[in-house]
């Protein structure tokens, strides 16, 4: 007798013994890929620990150092109001009134005391109506302005009022070496509060030092406020590959012990990002600028009284030097102090108080460095000996008269073979021409490419005061000289511009 129940329960049974067959012959082929597919994560070290100890050990302090610095690190927002002209109405006959507009800009800044001091650089806070600064802990204060340096970019501004604040300390620029670590700490903070950016951390080492960017004097120049007063910029930046962008301006460069050995202040780039160049103001001269930026409000600047150029191998050469190295004295202030001790023009100065000095940037920030009526003393090199020189510094005079440089006029007498310049005597139309408020002399009107003059970078529409140490009074004075020099001569050049901004050029006849 037919049982349905029977039938269906026989029908499930081989059914199921036959999935559990096609199963297990599945599996024995590889085709699950159930559970002896699954892959095996490992987690255990591949490379010995004691192999990459000395890399694990730089890391670690990495994360130490952004651990400790970054919470004094803090972003500045500024604003301030322009007048912005209106576009005008084109179904109206009349322009609308200027309006005022508000600008927000800002970079980065470091906290230097408990009491909320804030260094940063003078072009993040300069001109600010309003000064607005973020904390690592998402707080934010108004802060005022304390003082600022356009000449060494460096300024100082406070929080009132906030506490639990906290605090860098300063390491010694001068004892930094090339190639030595460094990390550059920002707070560039795009966007506003809450930004992707708030904080960046980046390392490398230290390219090179005392690089002479001429950012500092173009920026001066730009403005007529300083424009009288930019040769008393002062650049004597540290270089590094750590990256630096815009927005990090003001912020702390630190050394391994965690010291802040510089403010983060430009970058070399075509673009405005960065392209593998970064630059610091030294610590050493940012602290002596901000002690008188808190004291006086303003800086009081050391003062020697001289026009300065670095050495170059021709010049050593000239002038005796065991090494290419030091400042040449290209012309000394009337009743400064330089003067009053003994300085004189074509001295080089190779050391002060006993410190090598081999650029120009180096002897200014170490000036910088000192105050009015400090006592230094000058290794010179004079007449091809050394001797020392004990002066007394006095005051800048921040009150120089600029007259501006205009092209170049049609040339009219022949161009020297020797040196490979054109120079005229200086009559009424030169001197207008070139922005000179008296005539006579002799001015450089035209300077042949790729010659003796031009790979010195002689400057056009310069005046020659001296030549070979001869003053020279016109052009024929000049001539006179040059009929006594020979072939693989060295012509010594003090040549002044229309600020009488003076300079030497060293110059080689060609064989």
């Amino acid at each position: 007798m037919y049982d349905p129940l029977r039938a269906k329960a026989k029908v499930v049974f081989y059914t199921a013994v036959a999935v559990l067959c096609g199963l297990g012959i599945a599996s024995g082929l590889g085709w699950t890929g159930v559970s002896n597919s699954m892959p095996v994560i490992e987690s255990e070290p591949q490379i010995p620990e004691s192999a990459v100890r000395p890399a694990l050990d730089l890391s670690d302090a990495f994360v130490s150092i952004a651990e400790t610095v970054t919470p004094a690190v803090v972003r500045i927002e500024t604003r301030r109001v322009v007048r912005v002209a209106n576009n005008q109405d084109p179904r109206r006959f009349f322009r609308t009134e200027p309006r005022e507009v508000p600008r927000v800009s800002g970079g980065s800044g470091f906290i230097i005391s408990d009491d909320g001091y804030i260094l940063t650089n003078n072009h993040v806070v300069a001109d600010a109506d309003e000064i607005t600064v973020f904390l690592f802990d998402r707080r934010s204060f108004t802060a005022r302005l304390v003082g600022t340096d356009p000449f060494t970019d460096v300024a100082v501004i406070k929080l009132d009022g906030a506490d639990d604040l906290n605090s860098i300390s300063f390491g010694d620029s001068d004892a930094l070496r090339v190639g030595e670590w460094i990390v550059a700490v920002g707070n560039p903070g795009f966007g506003g509060t809450g930004s992707q950016l708030d904080y960046t951390v980046t390392a490398g080492i230290v390219s090179a030092m005392g690089r002479p960017l001429q950012l500092i004097q173009r920026e001066l120049d730009n403005h007529p406020e300083t424009a009288d007063n930019s040769g008393f910029a002062i650049e004597d930046f540290i270089q590094t590959d750590a990256v630096i962008n815009p927005g990090n301006s003001g912020g702390p460069m630190v050394n391994l012990r965690g010291q802040v050995v510089g403010i983060n202040s430009a970058i070399a780039s075509r673009t405005g990002f960065y392209q593998g160049y970064g630059f610091a103001i030294p610590i050493n001269l940012a602290k002596r600028v901000m002690r008188d930026l808190i004291e006086f409000g303003q800086v009081r600047r050391a003062y020697l009284g001289v026009q300065l150029q670095s050495i170059t191998a021709v010049s050593a050469e000239a002038y005796g030097l065991p090494r290419v190295s030091g400042v040449e004295i290209a012309g000394v202030t009337g009743n400064g102090p330089a003067e009053e001790y003994g300085v004189r023009r074509y001295d080089v100065i190779v050391a002060v108080d006993g410190k090598a000095v081999g650029r120009v940037g180096k002897l200014q920030a170490t000036i910088a460095e000192r105050r009015p009526g400090d006592r230094v003393t000058l290794t010179v090199y004079r007449d091809k000996r050394e001797i020392e020189v004990d002066v007394r510094l006095g005051e800048a005079p921040l009150d120089n008269q600029p007259v501006r440089v205009a092209s170049a006029p049609a040339t009219r007498e022949h161009m020297d073979e020797k040196l490979g310049v054109r120079i005229e005597d200086l009559d009424r139309e030169l001197a207008a021409t070139y922005g000179y408020r008296r005539t006579g002399g002799a001015v450089i009107t035209d300077i042949q490419p790729n010659g003796p003059a031009s790979r010195q970078q002689v400057p056009l529409g310069w005046r020659v005061v001296e030549m070979n140490r001869q003053v020279v009074e016109s052009a024929q004075d000049v001539r006179r000289v040059l009929d006594r020099v020979e072939g693989g001569d060295v012509v010594s050049l003090l040549l002044a511009n229309n600020r009488n901004q003076q300079r030497i050029f060293h110059v080689r006849v060609p064989r």
